[in-house]
């Protein structure tokens, strides 16, 4: 049966997926477990089902733009096709459904860790060609291989881990360039996940369909403003969805859950206002050596 809420929220989220290519399985999995009580694995399982389809979506916009390196996605692939397959294994292991509960709280906040060094890390590079980089095959594999993992039992990672470990690896790639080769990497890695799922965890169909529905017009539409709009504040409002995420899924207490939402509210409002005095700077400094070099 057609969900409609549901159909709402993953539009909301897959809009954040193709704007920034991170918190799809971060959010679209928790939003299933704590707002629709679906249960931990087919949530999981839904949801890399439904990013098989929605991803590719996305990634047609950006391998039209030429924001894609093919030969990075082939080594991210290479490590992370296989790892998903085996993370399904893993989740299945486990048993019992809170296990995979608490797995998936681990990986969302190790996703807000990475989003946090990937804002301070933000400032360096972004002047390359997605063609031009260099490409460094055993870390990325690795890379590739950590990532399949986690997805693979936990649905999370194929953008809030794997971005984050592409701009440490290669800070001369663009905000849209990252996004682009994350999204493409994420098309084999999420389709080898969901097969596993599809036969050996818990798909449901109609959680799916209410997916899709609403994820397939999201996603395009993120990915077609992900080149003009800022995304600076939605990346910070998705680190503090994906906090209180986590929290929740480790059973963290409500006063403890808004403590850490407000310091980490705190600490994101002094680093843009540290951000903004400095590019201010930045720009007087620029502007004052052009005058003197005009009035020399």
């Amino acid at each position: 049966m057609i969900d409609f809420p549901l159909i709402t929220g993953s539009f909301l989220v897959a809009i954040v997926v193709g704007l920034t290519g991170m918190g799809g399985g971060a959010l679209m999995t928790p939003m299933m477990m704590l707002f629709f009580n679906v249960p931990p694995l087919a949530a999981v399982s839904s949801d890399l089902v439904a990013s098989a389809v929605m991803k590719p979506v996305g990634s047609v916009v950006h391998l039209r733009r030429g924001t894609v390196n093919l030969r990075l996605v082939g080594w991210l692939c290479a490590g992370s096709v296989p790892a998903a397959f085996c993370g399904v294994f893993l989740a299945r292991a486990f048993a019992v459904s809170d296990a995979v509960k608490y797995a998936l709280g681990v990986a969302l906040l190790l996703a807000v860790a990475g989003m946090a060094i990937k804002a301070w890390l933000g400032t360096r590079g972004g002047t390359s060609s997605a063609h031009n980089i260099v490409v460094r095959p055993i870390p990325t594999l690795l890379v590739g291989m950590v990532g399949g993992l986690v997805v693979g039992v936990s649905s999370v990672g194929s953008g809030s881990l794997i971005i984050v470990a592409l701009l440490v690896l290669y800070p001369a790639l663009k905000a849209n360039q990252l996004v682009g080769t994350d999204l493409v990497q994420a098309v084999p890695l999420v389709t080898s996940a969901a097969l596993g799922h599809l036969l050996f965890g818990d798909f449901q169909m109609d959680l799916t369909v209410s997916l899709l529905i609403g994820s397939i017009p999201g996603v395009y539409l993120g990915a077609r403003i992900s080149s003009r709009a800022p995304g600076g504040l939605i990346r910070a409002l998705l680190a503090i969805v994906l906090l209180a995420s986590a929290l929740k899924l480790l059973d963290a207490s409500n006063t403890l859950t808004v403590w850490a939402l407000v310091v980490a509210g705190a600490i994101i409002l002094a680093g843009w206002r540290w951000r903004s005095s400095s590019v201010m700077g930045a720009a007087r400094e620029s502007s004052g050596s052009t005058d003197h070099a005009r009035a020399g």
